[in-house]
């Protein structure tokens, strides 16, 4: 995990919005009624966060794509839809990296 990667992701406010938005999905975004309901993984699809942002889809997947560079989100395509969520072990290793560094 580059932490320059880590720190350019977390630059921009829609990024880190999305990011602590889903340190708590049940709350920030309507249920995800296309997940199956014995689903392991537990995210979060683009048009959710499309509807939350108001911004176009395209922008919402380029955002995602550079959280999932730098370690911060994981993703897994479920059907027809792609689901995200916080990569909770790669934020804890930057947090504990960050602390050292700086």
């Amino acid at each position: 995990m580059d932490n320059l990667v880590v720190l350019k992701a977390l630059s921009n406010e829609t990024r880190y919005n999305i990011l602590q938005w889903f340190k708590d999905p049940e709350k920030n975004f309507e249920p995800q009624i296309n997940l199956p309901k014995n689903s392991d993984f537990k995210g979060i699809c683009v048009s959710s966060i499309k509807k939350k942002t108001g911004m176009s889809q395209s922008v919402i997947s380029d955002h995602l794509v550079q959280l999932q560079k730098a370690g911060l989100v994981e993703s897994k395509h479920i059907s027809q839809w792609t689901y995200y969520r916080r990569n909770e072990e790669n934020i804890k290793r930057f947090k504990e990296k960050i602390q050292v560094d700086l």
